[in-house]
């Protein structure tokens, strides 16, 4: 059966890779679904990338990495809680494992009879989306040590740094 992984992706960075290393090296003979989730969400602060963008990303990780047996499914949010279990299974194949380390969604797909792990925080301080966008939006040194390098010369041909610029800095909340 399959294990489901989802997160934003904004942008795939080595923390997203450490996880998908560590369930492809704990369930080898599991594919892994990534659900991009908030997909609709694009050219924003918070989420700069469209889902395809995400795609491409981390499909140049993984086969930088010769990782294989993954699908990467695009969710959209419907802003239900209560219904939200049910739009991933009406979007995404047939899974029996879900990995998450959010609260909320681990509770959802609990509630809904799923298995459900946590996955190790790989250097959590370093490895976070926004600290990463913050980076990229100020130009500022290190944010492609933050990112597989596949993803980081990705970023460049989107000229992320213009693009994340040209929204200012994101909302605080």
């Amino acid at each position: 059966m399959r294990g489901l992984l989802v997160g934003r992706f904004q942008p795939f960075h080595l923390g997203h890779l450490a996880v998908v290393r560590h369930i492809v090296h704990d369930r080898p003979t599991e594919p892994l679904v990534l659900g991009i989730g908030s997909a609709e969400d694009a050219y924003t602060p918070d989420n700069p990338f469209t889902a395809s963008e995400r795609f491409e990303m981390i499909a140049r990780a993984l086969g930088a990495e010769k990782i294989t047996g993954w699908l990467a499914v695009p969710i959209p949010d419907i802003h239900r809680h209560s219904l939200w279990v049910a739009h991933v299974e009406e979007l995404v194949p047939e899974f029996s494992r879900v990995y998450t380390n959010n609260p909320l969604t681990r509770t959802l797909f609990e509630k809904a009879d799923y298995a459900v792990e946590a996955t190790p925080l790989f250097d959590r301080e370093r490895n976070e989306g926004a600290s990463i966008r913050r980076l990229l939006r100020e130009d500022a040194p290190g944010w492609r040590e933050r990112v597989p390098p596949s993803v980081a010369s990705y970023l460049d041909s989107l000229r992320a740094t213009e693009r994340l610029r040209s929204f200012g800095a994101p909302s605080a909340g």
